[in-house]
């Protein structure tokens, strides 16, 4: 018999009702894998999952439930798979699994600590482009954002602009999911419509051409680190933003000179004042 084959949709929800089933009925790690699709795993087989409550009851700490919820939001492989080990270790007693010191505790954390860092780009990176009055007036909308995350961060995070932009009403898209808040409540969609794709995607940014001018005169080619720079913007979020066309312009004039003097072609091209001497 191969291996057990679940689908939970991408959902920490359906993940958890499924895992608490198994862990119930004693089903190992090493019997059960949750797909993506009808050729993730050659080996699985679709099963139903076992009925009625199993025999084995375990409590696990709040805080495991709350890091593996977190966890679900990180887009890679073996995405559900690895909490069912944890949860599967933790509920047998082995309270090490959650911790950085263990293999899969330390992938844990990691995953955590990428998805924390998903959000935190999110309310750096989002840039939100005003519509013009009589679109905004037919939309119902004033703000509109195009974002491209690499985690499951949208609706977690999202709450955020909620709390910064007051009642006026917005909308973020993205290739997987969106969020509209209309000023009192927030409208989030796990497949985000194709015609809140379209508004994010082509809003004209009347503001774009500052951002860009604002961003040279505060480019420092003198204090270019390309590796910093990469991690503190990623390199997708470029050209989601106005400034972002400038970047590999603005890198390529430094290392070829500008580097040097420390300065921009705007500085560098000024006449300063000439100082008489005196006698």
């Amino acid at each position: 018999m191969g291996m057990i084959a679940l689908d939970c949709d991408d959902l920490f929800s359906t993940w958890r009702r499924q895992a608490r089933a198994l862990l119930g009925h004693g089903i190992d790690p090493s019997q059960v894998t949750w797909t993506q699709g009808p050729m993730d795993d050659l080996l699985a087989v679709p099963t139903p999952l076992p009925e009625g409550p199993g025999p084995f009851r375990a409590t696990v700490p709040a805080a495991l439930l709350e890091q593996l919820q977190q966890a679900a939001r990180y887009h890679g492989e073996q995405r559900w798979n690895l909490l069912y080990e944890v949860l599967w270790r933790v509920a047998h007693g082995d309270r090490t699994a959650m911790m950085a010191g263990d293999r899969l505790g330390s992938e844990l954390q990691r995953r955590i600590k990428q998805v924390s860092r998903e959000a935190h780009h999110l309310h750096a990176f989002a840039r939100f482009v005003p519509l013009p009055a009589p679109l905004a007036e037919r939309l119902q909308l004033d703000l509109v954002a195009w974002h491209a995350p690499a985690h499951d961060i949208l609706e977690s995070a999202s709450g955020h602009f909620a709390e910064r932009l007051g009642r006026q009403r917005w909308l973020i898209a993205t290739e997987r999911d969106g969020v509209m808040f209309d000023g009192k409540q927030m409208d989030y969609r796990r497949v985000c419509p194709p015609e809140w794709q379209q508004w994010a995607q082509h809003a004209d940014d009347p503001g774009a051409e500052l951002w860009r001018t604002y961003y040279r005169h505060i480019f420092n080619p003198a204090r270019l680190n390309p590796d910093a720079l990469r991690q503190h913007m990623p390199g997708r979020f470029w050209r989601h933003l106005p400034e972002g066309m400038l970047i590999p312009q603005l890198v390529g004039q430094a290392r070829h000179g500008k580097q040097r003097d420390g300065q921009a072609p705007e500085v560098a091209q000024q006449v300063g004042k000439q100082i008489q001497k005196k006698g």
